[in-house]
């Protein structure tokens, strides 16, 4: 079981195993056959999309999202960062990238005790027009008090809110009408996000009460987007799980969020 938790309202939970992701294999044979002076011609004509990986996030998210990045169109080049990886969280390392990427995680006060202390380097890459990609954890993050403070939104917990369909933290498929159409996705005490007046935003999804599932915003002159469901939770999620997806395992709604996020298109206003 996953476990992405508001945290204000439940103790820090226990860690999970590391999934084996399957995603990228043919990439990597293909790296191989180029040799690393082939790969990395490829990785500097691609954009850069750094994917947060350490304690503020569980085993296999961070995977699970870089998978999805280098799948979209824009046929990103991941790298992970965090306190254990090669490349840190700084200034220097965020001027070279397109996208910062926050997984999924554990509960929202340990994450952010992990977190804060890059705040001020997160928030200055978005302020000055870099991109913000939160799933789940990462969607409560964006928010204030705990949080980057990247969006202007009430962020709430879906299975809190009137009428949720979902009253617990298990792992589920919910149903969301998202660009108007139900679909189905993994879900795990998921955010919503509810723009304030005036704020400049697209609204992609809608959980059944009609609370945001998945917005696009700005924030100085960098866009964030975020979701509250998975839309990068792959087959071994699922399977992990004991559920099934009556859509079929398709990452359609999530490079939907990441093109709409790093396209820069205009965002209309909340009302």
């Amino acid at each position: 079981m996953r476990q992405d938790r508001l945290g204000l309202l439940i103790g820090e939970g226990p860690r999970f195993s590391r999934r084996r992701l399957l995603v990228g294999v043919g990439a990597a044979g293909t790296l191989a056959a180029l040799g690393w002076a082939g790969a990395s011609a490829i990785s500097a004509n691609r954009p850069l999309a750094l994917v947060y990986r350490g304690p503020a996030a569980c085993s296999g998210c961070a995977e699970a999202v870089a998978a999805l990045l280098g799948s979209a169109p824009a046929g990103f080049h991941t790298e992970y960062c965090g306190p254990d990886e090669k490349r840190q969280i700084s200034r220097s390392t965020l001027s070279e990238a397109a996208v910062y990427a926050q997984p999924g995680g554990g509960n929202v006060n340990p994450a952010w005790r992990r977190m804060r202390d890059y705040a001020e380097e997160i928030r200055g890459f978005v302020h000055d027009g870099g991109h913000y990609l939160g799933f789940c954890l990462g969607g409560y993050l964006a928010a204030d008090n705990p949080g980057f403070g990247l969006i202007n939104a009430k962020v709430g917990q879906y299975i809190s809110t009137d009428g949720a369909s979902v009253d617990s933290t298990d792992d589920v498929v919910i149903a969301v009408r998202w660009r108007g159409r139900v679909r189905h996705m993994y879900f795990q005490d998921g955010p919503t996000f509810a723009l304030r007046s005036g704020a400049p935003g697209t609204v992609l999804a809608t959980y059944d009460t009609g609370a945001a599932a998945a917005v696009v915003t700005t924030f100085g002159a960098g866009r964030v987007g975020l979701v509250g469901p998975h839309p990068e939770a792959d087959r071994s999620w699922y399977a992990d799980a004991g559920l099934s997806n009556p859509d079929g395992i398709r990452f359609d709604l999530g490079h939907d969020l990441v093109e709409s996020t790093t396209d820069g298109t205009g965002l209309h206003s909340a009302s």
